[in-house]
């Protein structure tokens, strides 16, 4: 069902804050089209592993590959340079702008005169939301005005258009109602058309056993297992998540 080749692959990652073990000797792989999802209690290790994997903080040790090619990361901007997207739950959008100067902020293109390219950020902006369905009034719209939902939305394309290889996304609807979080996960789903990797963050396992193919257990920082979706119940995955056998 997945290819042989992983997008991302991890080994024996440790990171260490002072004298603090936050994650200890994790391996796992994400191939492209597969949704693997992250779960276990607060304080985990879940937000740093998606730091490590994003540029963001380095290991202590281990190793990240990307396409079979061991990379070093330093800074999230290396991050992305590999292919890699972050959507964290407080999205990093800029209330006061367009949708379309969002999706470009820090990366506009410029035209031949050397001024911002606005009919190409445009253009580009209403493909991605028409093919992922993000529903909005028009890629002028102020982020300010949209909803929770579509501010989501709009945070998830601009992943998806400038990520090659790997999303990553941290608690996604974790702020949204039921309505708006069933739009998100219909947008998540339709990422896999897209062969990139998608690594998800949810504390809702409602919503882990709607979205994943894979999903990784980690408690106080160790790996306790990884188990196919379809193979496992609810009642295996809060046993390890919680290390208290269920009745």
């Amino acid at each position: 069902m997945t290819p042989s080749a992983p997008i991302l692959q991890l080994q024996d990652i440790r990171k260490h804050f002072g004298g603090l073990t936050a994650i200890e000797n994790f391996s796992l792989e994400v191939f492209p089209g597969e949704i693997v999802a992250l779960v276990g209690d607060n304080g985990a290790g879940k937000s740093t592993l998606v730091k490590i994997i994003s540029g963001v903080h380095p290991p202590s040790s281990g190793t990240i590959t990307i396409e079979g090619k061991p990379v070093t990361m330093s800074n999230a901007t290396m991050g992305r340079a590999h292919g890699i997207e972050v959507v964290y739950q407080d999205l990093a959008l800029a209330d006061q702008q367009t949708v379309y100067m969002n999706m470009f902020l820090g990366r506009e293109p410029l035209n031949r005169f050397g001024l911002l390219d606005r009919r190409r950020m445009i253009a580009e902006t209403e493909k991605l939301v028409k093919e992922l369905d993000v529903r909005i009034p028009s890629a002028h719209a102020t982020i300010r005005d949209l909803s929770g939902g579509q501010r989501q939305g709009v945070a998830i394309a601009r992943a998806t258009h400038w990520a090659s290889k790997l999303i990553l996304l941290d608690e996604p609807t974790a702020a949204l109602g039921v309505a708006e979080t069933a739009r998100v996960e219909m947008i998540v789903q339709s990422l896999k058309q897209r062969n990139v990797g998608i690594l998800i963050i949810s504390h809702s396992l409602d919503q882990v056993f709607k979205l994943s193919d894979r999903i990784c257990v980690l408690r106080r920082g160790k790996q306790i297992g990884v188990r196919e979706t379809r193979k496992t119940d609810k009642n295996e995955i809060i046993a390890m998540i919680t290390g208290l056998q269920q009745q």
